[in-house]
Formats: structure tokens, sequence, C-alpha cells
């Protein structure tokens, strides 16, 4: 229940830290949980590095269409480094505290890697549209100059967009330091404000929640425009290798969309603890641990490139014993 207005400014108090949501204050599940956050971690990291790795050492991968993915995992690892690693070591040391810097800078990298995820998703859908609806012209139109332009504009677009929720989000003053969520969540944090949400605010809510929007709406009719062209396509195989670099593509955007909407409506009402846990799960740690996966299981070209790199591996930890014996 909201306070009134002369009870929020008998609380206000000059925030230096905040309070975050822990997982149990039973000892044992704390030190469960650390375990079981490095273990997502890990297989998360290990898995895009695997990626970034494998297109990077495949000369067969340097298009533009696994320049873009290598791009893609990089985000991944940049995005849960901004949450686990902290959950973690709060739930090792029992702790919830978070200073004021570290929220500020969680939640503008976790905006900065989001935002950039989902507008290279959308240039990557224009790759997709290019290579199945124009073939002929695809190296003139995805040539490395655009490639790298297309990729410098997801980045710059995210960081436009993450400065500008960050900034409208701290500018606010806080009544509590208490963030019903185990890292920095905007709305969780807008909930602790002294007062209601400004035009300023507001507007820049309605911008972001607009161009997530236009680009969902450009990716969808992207693909109603590569569907189209894939059923005209005589053969069946085909068509099963048109779809084999999209469907991969279009699952990940959809994972990515509806995880943050079901997330960030449920938080515009009043939930349970352990429900805000679970939707903050889906949407930023579910994403980049899957995406690897999503991509990878049953594409041949990145399974033959990750056969190679390890078999490069292995041949030289063989040597190198070798020359020691």
């Amino acid at each position: 229940m909201k306070m009134g207005t002369e009870d929020k400014h008998s609380n206000l108090t000059s925030t230096t830290e905040f309070l975050l949501l822990e997982f149990s204050n039973i000892r044992e599940l704390q030190i469960l949980h650390f375990f079981g956050f490095l273990a997502l971690y890990l297989i998360a990291v290990m898995a895009n590095l695997l990626i970034i790795m494998a297109v990077s050492y495949d000369c067969h991968l340097h298009t533009p269409m696994y320049f873009f993915l290598m791009n893609l995992a990089v985000l991944d690892i940049g995005s849960i480094s901004v949450l686990v690693p902290k959950a973690m070591a709060n739930s090792l040391l029992n702790s919830r505290a978070i200073s004021y810097s570290g929220c500020v800078a969680q939640v503008f990298f976790l905006f900065f890697f989001a935002g950039s995820d989902f507008a290279l998703l959308t240039v990557m859908a224009h790759d997709r549209y290019v290579a199945i609806c124009n073939p002929l012209q695809y190296e003139t139109i995805m040539h490395n100059r655009a490639c790298i332009q297309m990729v410098v504009s997801a980045w710059i677009s995210g960081v436009l967009h993450s400065s500008l929720n960050t900034g409208s989000t701290f500018a606010i003053t806080f009544c509590s330091n208490v963030v019903n969520q185990f890292f920095c969540e905007i709305p969780q944090l807008l909930k602790l404000s002294c007062s209601d949400l400004d035009f300023v605010q507001i507007g820049v809510i309605v911008l972001t929640c607009g161009t997530v929007l236009g680009g969902f709406i450009y990716i969808i009719l992207t693909y109603v425009k590569i569907f189209a062209t894939v059923l005209k396509i005589p053969s069946v195989q085909g068509q099963k290798k048109a779809l084999s670099t999209c469907i991969p593509h279009l699952t990940v955007v959809f994972l990515l969309v509806f995880s943050g909407i079901f997330a960030y409506g449920s938080s515009a009402i009043d939930t349970s603890s352990d429900l805000d846990i679970v939707y903050a799960f889906f949407y930023a740690i579910l994403p980049p641990l899957l995406n690897p996966f999503i991509y990878t299981m049953r594409n041949k070209e990145i399974k033959t490139a990750l056969l190679k790199l390890f078999s490069v591996a292995h041949f030289s930890k063989t040597i190198s014993c070798r020359v020691v014996l």
C-alpha cells in the first residue's frame, strides 16, 4: 500500500546503500544458492565463450550472420556478469548490501547489455531478410563495413537507452533502501520513490517501451516476408535450410521480449518475493544461459567448428606433453 505524502517525507533519508532481497536467511541454503549460481554462471560464460572462439577460429564462419552471433555472445556474457557475481558474493558473505554507486552501475550495464542485445537481434533479422529474400545482393548490402556499422549502432543505442533509464531512475529521492529483488531492478527502485513519477520519467518509460515495441514489430514483419519467400522455395531441403537459420533467432527474440514483458508487467502489481525472483530469473539469467544452446542445437557449421577447435586443442596438448617428456 502506498504511503501518504507526509509519511513519505517523514521517511526521507540520504541513501548510501541498498539492501537487496536475500534468497534465504538459513546459512546452508545461502551456500547452496551460491553454488547454484556459480554453476549457471560458468555454464553460460563457457557456452558463449565457445561460440566466440569457434567463430573466431573457423574462417568458414567469417560471415555476417556469425559475426552478429559472436557479438551477441559477448553481450550475453556481459549481461549475466552484471547480476550473478554480486548475487553469489552476497550469498557467500551472508550480506544483502549493495552500494549506491554499485546499484547505479548495475542498472546502467544491465540496460546497456539488454538494449544492445535487442538492437542486435533486430539487425540479425534484417540480415536474415536480405540473405533469404534478396540473396543476389547479399554480399553487396551486407559487406564488412556495413556489418561493423550495424554492430556499433546497436552498442550505441544500448548506451543511449541505458543512460536515459539510469539517469531518470536515480534522479528521484528514495524513501527506503530495501529493494524487493536480488539485484537493482528499475521497477522495484521506482516503488521506493518518495513521490509520483514526473513527466521525464514517464517519458523515458514510454520511449523505451515504444522503441522495444517498434523493434519487435519490425522483426515480426520481417519474418512474415521471410516465411512467405521460404514457402516459394520448390525443394523441401531448401526450405529446411532457410528455416534452420531463422527459427533459432526467432526463438531468442521471443524468449527475451516476452520474458521481459512478463517480468516488468508483474512488477506493476504487488507479487510475492518468490515470484519476483522467478520472473527476474526468466528474463535476466535464462536468455544468456540458453542462447548458445538454441543457436548451436541444430547448427552443423558451429558444431563442426567446435569439433575442429577441440581437435586442435587436444593435438596441441598432446604435442606439448611429448615435448616435456
